[in-house]
């Protein structure tokens, strides 16, 4: 383990102490535990909506060449009320 020197407001050392105390845990434990419980939940966060996306997509597997092109007849069917309007 590492030592290492945080300076805390008042209020924050304060209310660190009286949680330590009360799971009845050093401080430093408590410090410890904290921040890594913050540090896992902010991994966590970091994925947004397009990284699981790209995580469906790598799961569907590819799609025709001509998707882009053609995505409503895909999507609606040749048939479909925007097919019709397109044409």
């Amino acid at each position: 383990m590492l030592r290492t020197q945080v300076y805390l407001p008042e209020e924050l050392d304060r209310e660190l102490k009286l949680l330590a105390k009360k799971e009845s845990k050093a401080v430093a434990k408590l410090i410890r535990e904290l921040l890594h419980d913050g540090l896992v939940k902010r991994k966590r966060r970091k994925k947004n909506a397009g990284d699981t996306l790209l995580e469906i997509a790598k799961l569907v597997g590819k799609g025709p060449k001509d998707l882009s092109s053609n995505l409503f007849d895909y999507l609606y069917g040749k048939k479909s009320d925007y097919a019709r309007k397109k044409k």
